[in-house]
């Protein structure tokens, strides 16, 4: 009899679908409404399980030091994309299309952008060349680490929260070590 049991549940298992990513588009309309319920902005990464510099921004971000910082001004999500062969499973269906939207698809991860309630784009991770005032060569800042991808990202904080002086500057502080 245990015996039996024991099959019928392995089968049971063995049968169960594997859990499914939820779709972009969910992920995107939970974080939008949330973000209108609470006034907050919603803050997307795109990342890969395999990707160093995205579980670097992670971390920065999930510091003690300004953990509360982002979380008090941003609805944070994140979008798998570009699995490495075999997981592919793990990607959010609809992902890369999202990345296509905003231009980071071929810009490497992280990438991340910043939208409103209304899911209308306010900042994104490029960095402009300041020698190319025509805007032609973006580059992406990915997880800031270098001195000017880190003022990208506090001049885009700055503009898309109610972070004072003296958070951003502990958050420059923290992402500054990045470098390192």
């Amino acid at each position: 009899m245990k015996l039996l049991l024991i099959s019928l549940l392995l089968i049971i298992f063995l049968k169960l679908p594997a859990q499914v990513p939820s779709l972009a588009k969910d992920i995107l309309n939970e974080a939008t409404a949330e973000a209108a319920q609470s006034g907050k902005n919603v803050f997307i990464i795109f990342h890969a399980s395999w990707c160093g510099w995205c579980h670097k921004m992670d971390t920065a971000m999930n510091d003690k030091a300004v953990k509360s910082f982002f979380n008090s001004n941003y609805v944070i999500r994140h979008l798998t994309v570009y699995e490495s062969r075999g997981k592919e499973k793990l990607e959010n269906p609809g992902a890369l299309d999202l990345l296509k939207k905003y231009h980071g698809n071929d810009q490497g991860i992280p990438f991340w952008v910043i939208l409103n309630k209304n899911n209308t784009l306010l900042a994104d991770s490029f960095l402009f060349d300041p020698v190319d005032t025509n805007h032609v060569r973006p580059a992406n800042t990915g997880c800031p680490a270098a001195a000017e991808e880190v003022e990208h990202f506090i001049k885009v904080l700055k503009k898309t929260s109610s972070l004072n002086d003296s958070e951003l500057s502990i958050i420059r502080d923290r992402f500054s070590r990045n470098k390192e």
